[in-house]
């Protein structure tokens, strides 16, 4: 073997050395969840713009909540999150204390504890439809049950001197996948007309009362509604 020929060889040798050391790094972490790790952070760095504001942008809480988040098929536990309702933006940080705005492409659903356990779901905008973001999902199936939160900016509210969050909510009713925007309890009762004595019969039987500050009541209705069409 000549020159050439052998210290090719030994470069080659030293590349899958390389690889091979390569296959977990330090604290027995595999390369698998490296990458792993560097799907999850696609995101950019996040700071907060609106500090000057009475209140805070978030759902449920301004402190980082525990919760999981899908991303291509991939679910990450044990992670600590805010949501930003006011842009629609999911928040994380890191281990290494870094607070980062996930890719929100890549983001399919995620989850919150906070008093209870909430799954909220990225909807796209498609041509019957104009619901798009995160949704909180009371109930899923062939009709659904979402929630759709956000936060608006008063102006001067506070003292005349100072702008505020104010928190409002919309109920959504997904349908033959077709989406209704509920404003009321008789809106959500005539999407279920088809069996209308029936849930008249349901609601008596287990005192059930409708309304739009208590969506999680709707829930309960949809999921037996779910039952008599099948």
């Amino acid at each position: 073997m000549n020159n050439l020929m052998r210290q090719f060889f030994i470069l080659f040798c030293l590349f899958f050395l390389q690889i091979d050391s390569m296959s977990s790094v330090p604290g027995g972490v595999a390369m698998s969840d490296t990458i792993e790790l560097q799907i999850l952070n696609n995101g950019r760095a996040w700071r907060n713009l609106y500090y000057k504001i009475k209140g805070d942008q978030f759902l449920y809480s301004p402190e980082f909540l525990p919760g999981s988040v899908t991303i291509e098929g991939r679910t990450f536990n044990n992670l600590k999150l805010k949501y930003d309702i006011y842009n629609d933006e999911l928040i994380m940080i890191t281990d290494n204390g870094i607070i980062i705005q996930l890719n929100k492409e890549m983001v399919a659903s995620f989850s919150m504890i906070f008093d209870d356990v909430y799954n909220f779901k990225k909807l796209e905008v498609d041509t019957l439809n104009s619901l798009s973001g995160y949704v909180n999902v009371l109930y899923e199936g062939n009709t659904s049950l979402y929630v759709k939160y956000r936060k608006e900016i008063l102006i001067l509210a506070v003292d005349n001197t100072f702008d505020l969050f104010n928190q409002t909510s919309r109920i959504y009713i997904k349908k033959d996948g077709v989406i209704y925007r509920i404003g009321s309890k008789g809106e959500f009762l005539n999407l279920l007309k088809d069996h209308k004595q029936e849930i008249h019969k349901f609601l008596k039987s287990n005192k059930i009362h409708v309304s739009k500050s208590n969506p999680e009541s709707m829930a309960q209705v949809i999921e037996f509604y779910e039952k008599l069409r099948h």
